[in-house]
C-alpha cells in the first residue's frame, strides 16, 4: 500500500466488521513480533499490524524525500488508519511504537477505545540508565555523540535487546532477532540513528500526552517486562498518576515480554478489550 512516498507493508486478520485493534511494533522488531498475538485477538477482533518506516519490509518508495521522526512515523500510520477505515480502534504500542501511538491519541482523542502498552514508555522516569548515549546526543548531537549510537544497531546489540532479563534465553527464537538486524542492514543504520537522535522529542511530547490520559482516561493495560534495560517498571507504575483507568501487570521478562509472556499477554489484552466495549463503533 503507497501512502506519503512510502509502500507499507501490514498483516490484517479477523473479520472486517469486528472492532479493530492496531499493533504498533518497536525497535529491533517489526509486525513479526505479533505473529503468535495475532491469531488469538482476531476471532474476535480486526486486527492491524503495519510495519513502521525504517522497519521490516516497509519501504520509502524511490524520489521520495523522507525524515525518520516520530511525527513522520505518525504521519505514516494516521493516514494508514484512514485508508484502511478505521474511525475507532484500540491501539497496542511496544517501545518506538509508543510515541506514534501517543500522538494518535493526542491527535484522535475520539478514535481511541482502549491502549495496551507493553514496555512503552510514556513518563520520564521510565527511561533507565541505558539512555546515557542518546541523553548526551540529544544534549550535544555531534558527528561522534551520534556515531556512539551506531553500536545499537549491530547484531549482538539487537539480540542482547531480546534476551537481557530473560531467565532462560534459549525460549527467545533466534530467527526474531535475525529478521531485525536483517532488516536494519537492509534499509540501513542511518534511519535508526535518526529516530534515536529525534526520540527526545518524545519526551518533550510527554506533558501533552498526560494530559490526554487526565482528560480522557483511556481503558489501559499496561503490562511490562520488569527486567528490560531501558523501560523500568517506575514508567509502568506512573501511568495510573494521570490515569485512574489505568492497570498495571508486571512479569518477569526483559525488552520483548511478549516473546516469553505472550500468552499471558494475550489473554490480559482480551479482557480488558472485552471490558471496555473497544471499537464498539468502529466503522
Amino acid at each position: 500500500m503507497n501512502i506519503e512516498g512510502v509502500s507499507v507493508f501490514y498483516r490484517e486478520a479477523g473479520p472486517s466488521d469486528a472492532p479493530a485493534v492496531l499493533l504498533l511494533h518497536g525497535f529491533g522488531a517489526s509486525s513479526h513480533m505479533f505473529r503468535d498475538l495475532i491469531p488469538k485477538l482476531a476471532h474476535r477482533y480486526r486486527v492491524l499490524a503495519p510495519d513502521l518506516p525504517g522497519f521490516g519490509q516497509t519501504t520509502v518508495l524511490p524520489d521520495t524525500e523522507f525524515e525518520y521522526s516520530f511525527q513522520r512515523l505518525t504521519s505514516v500510520i494516521d493516514a494508514f488508519t484512514a485508508v484502511m477505515g478505521l474511525k475507532r480502534y484500540a491501539i497496542y504500542v511496544f517501545d518506538f511504537g509508543a510515541p506514534v501511538g501517543w500522538r494518535l491519541a493526542v491527535n484522535h482523542p475520539e478514535k481511541i477505545s482502549a491502549i495496551v502498552s507493553q514496555n512503552g514508555n510514556a513518563y520520564e522516569e521510565g527511561l533507565s540508565p541505558g539512555w546515557a548515549d542518546m541523553r548526551r546526543a540529544w544534549a550535544e548531537p555531534t558527528a561522534s555523540n551520534r556515531e556512539a549510537l551506531r553500536k545499537f544497531n549491530t547484531p549482538e546489540m539487537v539480540k542482547w535487546q531480546y534476551t537481557e532479563g530473560v531467565s532462560d534465553p534459549s525460549v527467545i527464537p533466534p530467527e526474531t532477532y535475525q529478521l531485525a538486524s536483517s532488516a536494519i542492514a537492509r534499509i540501513g543504520e542511518e534511519a535508526q540513528m535518526d529516530l534515536m537522535l529525534d526520540y527526545r522529542t518524545n519526551i518533550e511530547h510527554y506533558s501533552q500526552l498526560h494530559q490526554y490520559f487526565r482528560r480522557y482516561q483511556p481503558p489501559t493495560l499496561v503490562i511490562w517486562g520488569d527486567k528490560d534495560p531501558f523501560f523500568t517498571p517506575a514508567g509502568a507504575q506512573a501511568f495510573k498518576r494521570d490515569n485512574p483507568n489505568a492497570e498495571v501487570k508486571l512479569l518477569d521478562s526483559g525488552h520483548f515480554a511478549l516473546e516469553t509472556h505472550g500468552a499471558e499477554i494475550a489473554a490480559a489484552m482480551l479482557k480488558l478489550l472485552d471490558r471496555s466495549g473497544a471499537g464498539a463503533s468502529h466503522r
